[in-house]
């Protein structure tokens, strides 16, 4: 590597930025952290879609599912839930299940990972349409067994969700505690920043391997020609099991991490709006270009906090006839609707899809 070529310098510069900005932001107010910390956390669903729909070509509506699986398989071995509900369980652990974060983010991606397999077994054969159905049903059906699993077995508790979640702790220093360095303070909001930094970076760095891997270029083929990629003597089926499952795995850790900072769970924070943005965000920004991704994740994740200050005084010049909640959604539709005619392969798209 050329310490001197721009590339690199770009790098370590645009690391320096991303370590500076929670004290940037803090002056601002937390809010403004708390958005960093969901664009970090859209960032990394956006690139373990990118897997599935970018570099294997396979349409997935469902991807939500795992995040929630993720999410509250987290919130059950982090909260007294199960230890209030389950007697074998009090007996068993009488302070109630307070799973460290070195057990819970592993275990989420794992079993994301199974029910991405699993997702993937049946749906071998289907293609477009046929398998965006498929996800899409498979995503409502993960949504509508939390949402019910509150009884007669109280799992899920239901619509009311799970709460409280113990913060993560790294070697004893609680993530949910302000943290003082002198006259320097970190809020929460501002140390999960930094944990969500780097499990982007990791992502990153597994997304890069890949693409360039003879994994990813299987991957490639079958999204180019899967005929073509058969005859040539890629195993079809487990190359797409292992797009879902890598993909599947990411979206587990994400949704690890958002129980983790959101302190309390429900079900409609999984619902199908959310698996549409994250498809959006990799075709927005260029499907198949982990740049691309990463631009498409950062604009639509940071927009609708970024347009209330544009829809706040629209809203005051017409004595509130504009509907914040209306107007917010449809400005960005707007802007994506335009955008996708200008740029039909994204704002930043791979090399080979931007010349055709």
């Amino acid at each position: 590597m050329d310490l001197k070529s721009p590339r690199t310098w770009q790098g370590r510069l645009s690391l320096v930025a991303l370590l500076a900005l929670p004290f940037a932001l803090q002056g601002l107010g937390t809010h403004w952290v708390r958005t960093a910390d969901m664009v970090l956390l859209y960032t990394v669903l956006a690139l373990g879609m990118n897997i599935i729909v970018g570099c294997a070509g396979l349409l997935d509506l469902g991807y939500v599912a795992f995040y929630a699986v993720g999410a509250y398989s987290t919130a059950l071995l982090s909260s007294p839930h199960l230890a209030e509900n389950f007697a074998w369980v009090l007996a068993t652990f009488p302070a109630g299940l307070h799973a460290s974060w070195w057990i819970t983010l592993p275990l989420a991606a794992a079993l994301a990972a199974f029910f991405g397999m699993l997702l993937g077994s049946p749906t071998l054969k289907l293609r477009g349409d046929y398998l965006a159905m498929v996800t899409l049903g498979f995503g409502e059906i993960v949504r509508l067994l939390i949402n019910n699993l509150g009884h007669p077995i109280n799992l899920s508790n239901g619509a009311q969700g799970i709460g409280p979640i113990d913060p993560f702790s790294i070697f004893g220093l609680s993530l949910g505690q302000r943290l003082a360095f002198g006259a320097v303070e970190l809020e929460p909001v501002s140390l999960y920043y930094y944990l969500l930094l780097a499990l982007l970076l990791l992502t990153l760095l597994i997304c890069h391997r890949l693409q360039g891997s003879r994994l990813g270029r299987a991957w490639m083929a079958i999204r180019d020609d899967e005929m073509a990629a058969s005859a040539m003597g890629i195993d079809i089926g487990r190359m797409k099991l292992l797009a879902f499952g890598i993909g599947a795995s990411f979206a587990g850790m994400a949704g690890s991490m958002f129980a983790a900072i959101q302190g309390h769970i429900s079900p409609e924070a999984f619902s199908l709006q959310e698996s549409v943005i994250i498809v959006a965000m990799v075709v927005f920004g260029g499907i198949g270009h982990i740049r691309g991704v990463i631009l498409g994740a950062a604009l639509l994740s940071a927009l609708p906090e970024l347009l209330r200050y544009v829809v706040g005084p629209l809203q005051t010049l017409t004595d509130g006839r504009l509907d914040a909640g209306i107007m917010r959604p449809l400005l960005i539709s707007l802007a994506m609707i335009l955008t996708m005619l200008w740029r039909p392969h994204g704002l930043w798209p791979a090399a080979d899809r931007g010349r055709h």
